[in-house]
């Protein structure tokens, strides 16, 4: 996912944290969060998942007149064969990892930027060897700098999973 604008705002910092449940104050109230250490409204941890939908390549995200994942009578929108409407293109998410070098604040923009980490194998028990696909992704303010560093895993299969 690479993001060229990602404008933190504080309405959407409130319904981020109204939608995984988080009800502390620091997210929405700002004179509570001005009497905190961050001294003022910051960003819920998992925030920067957000930034996926401010990406106009996202294959979870709907594109008008096109099947996606999660539309539609099968299961998941998108009929076998398919190339359109996104989807996992059969790999899992299997970590996901946030490393803070300040807390996001309200009228941060930030610029995400995608670079490939690690991979490596092991072998898997129903499926062949799983395939381990690592994903760093940084986030710079509107100065350059530093906020936030994503480490995403993925893992594909060798072959499909047998019962049993």
């Amino acid at each position: 996912m690479a993001v060229d604008r990602f404008p933190i705002e504080a309405s959407h910092i409130m319904m981020f944290a109204r939608s995984v449940g988080d009800a502390n104050p620091i997210y929405y109230d700002a004179d509570h969060a001005a009497k905190t250490e961050p001294g003022a409204i910051i960003a819920p941890p998992t925030f920067m998942q957000a930034s996926a939908q401010f990406d106009p390549d996202y294959s979870l995200r709907p594109k008008v007149g096109q099947p996606w994942f999660g539309s539609g009578k099968e299961p998941t929108g998108v009929k076998k064969g398919d190339s359109g409407g996104g989807g996992n293109k059969g790999t899992l998410h299997a970590e996901q990892h946030f490393e803070y070098h300040r807390h996001p604040k309200v009228g941060d923009v930030l610029t995400a930027t995608v670079k490939p980490g690690k991979t490596w194998e092991k072998e898997g028990r129903r499926a062949g060897k799983l395939i381990f696909s690592e994903t760093i992704t940084e986030y710079r303010d509107q100065n350059g700098e530093l906020v936030v560093t994503a480490r995403g895993v993925g893992v594909r299969t060798e072959r499909p999973a047998t019962q049993g």
